[in-house]
């Protein structure tokens, strides 16, 4: 599901001044298939250029997220996960004995969202779904119905 964002672009059209390590940085969120933490991140942007340091990151992820070309994300693990703020909606499913992070849209659900928002008196404007779970098992021995 997921879509490469153009980090670097986003960037450009927000007026953000991009320096080469931003660059380095902004490349390896583009290129990101998961959902990193700052860790990861500084890991895979240190292998293209081994002078970014951790505090660069930090101070690069805190500024893309204020310019809203990040979305942080909390999946239960102790640590801020990103990922490029998705043009298109959707929801997560995170295995919380793996920490496999599951992108999904589900349009049932989406409907039902809009519909409580409005039974109380609001019009949805954002919303942000995680759910968290262990994997079925295929035997049938790990449901509890």
């Amino acid at each position: 599901m997921h879509q490469p964002i153009d980090i670097e672009a986003l960037c450009a059209q927000r007026g953000l001044r991009i320096t080469e390590q931003r660059r380095v940085i902004a490349k390896v969120l583009s290129e990101s298939t998961d959902h990193p933490d700052v860790e990861k991140l500084h890991e895979r942007a240190a292998r293209i250029d081994p002078g970014i340091s951790i505090a660069t990151v930090y101070r690069t992820v805190r500024l893309f997220e204020e310019a809203g070309i990040l979305d942080r994300h909390d999946f239960g693990d102790g640590r801020a996960r990103y990922e490029a703020a998705p043009e298109a909606h959707h929801d997560h499913m995170i295995d919380v004995e793996s920490g496999k992070v599951i992108e999904f849209v589900d349009p049932e659900l989406e409907a039902l969202q809009r519909q409580i928002a409005e039974k109380l008196g609001f019009r949805l404007v954002d919303h942000r779904m995680e759910l968290f779970g262990v994997k079925l098992d295929r035997e049938g021995g790990d449901r509890t119905d």
